[in-house]
């Protein structure tokens, strides 16, 4: 009997499949390509923050895609949701007992350029693994082998002013006369939002230096303008946040590896900042070991590596040069005095990035009533 013989002979002969099984088959196909196109090609996410105001907001639905960089292989088999609690109902004594693999990214069609809006892994979630980290998406401001510098909130890249793109915000406290409902209804007219008030509107309060009264708001350089101008703002100042960032702190959060020489940077005074680029041979010193840090001992799979005195140590032994070997970057939130970005836990590796966000593809706002509540203007609204 011939293979083409055969093969009608079995169709002739096999039962047809009933209902529930041709559900089944339904459902488990679509449930792999679902997976499959999530994986390699697009990918569904929701801004629930206002770290990326006013260019993305809070409600907003995005589409990222991960053919512009090249999608990258699974770290884990598994990609659920895990936490302390479920790892421990299966057994697992941490994230590191689960199965971990190499990963690969296979080829794009882009590169990563600056003022690109990107999806990637939280750099300093380092007890799971890259792949079951948080999401952040910020824009790069700068990539591998630029020097940034961010002078009076304006970032400036190799010595020259950065091209500004999206709707970039900065964080005011506008002392006013009389802090009543109209001043309210203005800023409400004006699109200023503060997300942990009920109606999203600021309420007033005392400015802790001087006790006048006023709001804190958070606002695009227009509404600054806008508010500068009306009779009843008597001065919109910007507001300063005293704060550690890195590489004074060398690990965010984990671990008490500070600078041996504090830079003593600000959120609007920052750097200049070497953007670390793959082949690039650094020499460490006391004064740049912070900044290298992270990328030696946790990025780049080191063994062997601490910190101890200031300096970079690996088996036993300071380490006085190092070969980097892949790509950073240098992450910012558009609205700059309101995002946990690059300026508090250092540069993203390459192997982190996700995809580049698109398109806006629905949005809700979270504080309008049922009437209003979708924002029909930013359906299927590119982003820049």
């Amino acid at each position: 009997m011939s293979f083409f013989n055969f093969l009608r002979h079995r169709a002739a002969v096999s039962k047809p499949q009933s209902k529930a099984r041709e559900w089944r088959d339904a459902i488990v196909f679509a449930v792999m390509a679902a997976t499959f196109i999530r994986w390699s090609a697009v990918e569904a996410y929701t801004i629930p923050t206002p770290s990326m105001e006013s260019t993305l907001l809070v409600g907003d639905y995005l589409f990222v895609s991960r053919l512009h960089y090249g999608p990258i292989t699974p770290q884990t088999p598994l990609q659920v949701p895990l936490t302390h609690q479920t790892i421990g109902s299966t057994g697992l004594k941490s994230y590191s007992d689960l199965i971990q693999l190499p990963t690969y990214r296979f080829p794009g069609f882009s590169s990563i350029k600056r003022n690109d809006v990107i999806v990637f892994h939280v750099p300093h979630e380092q007890q799971r693994p890259a792949d079951l980290r948080t999401h952040l998406i910020k824009r790069c401001v700068a990539v591998a082998g630029d020097t940034l510098e961010i002078r009076r909130g304006q970032v400036f890249l190799n010595g020259q002013p950065g091209a500004v793109a999206g709707q970039l915000q900065t964080t005011y406290f506008m002392q006013v006369d009389a802090p009543d409902d109209a001043v309210r209804q203005a800023l409400h007219e004006q699109g200023v939002v503060d997300y942990n008030e009920p109606d999203g509107i600021p309420r007033a309060v005392a400015d802790p230096q001087t006790g006048k009264p006023g709001f804190v708001i958070s606002c695009p350089a227009r509404v600054a303008e806008h508010f500068r101008r009306q009779p009843y703002v008597r001065s919109l100042t910007v507001v300063d946040y005293p704060v550690a960032l890195f590489p004074d702190v060398a690990d965010f959060r984990h671990s008490g590896a500070l600078s041996a020489r504090p830079h003593g940077w600000q959120l609007d005074a920052y750097g200049p900042l070497p953007v670390p680029r793959k082949g690039q041979v650094i020499t460490l010193t006391p004064a740049n070991a912070a900044v290298y840090y992270k990328i030696i001992a946790q990025y780049e799979h080191n063994e062997g590596v601490s910190w101890q005195q200031g300096q970079i140590w690996q088996h036993g032994r300071p380490l006085t040069s190092y070969t980097i070997k892949q790509n950073y970057y240098f992450m910012l939130g558009d609205n700059r005095h309101n995002s946990e970005d690059s300026r508090f836990w250092g540069f993203v590796p390459e192997d982190h990035i996700v995809g580049k966000a698109v398109f806006v593809w629905f949005s809700l706002d979270p504080h309008a009533d049922l009437l209003h509540k979708i924002r029909w203007e930013r359906l299927l609204r590119p982003i820049s």
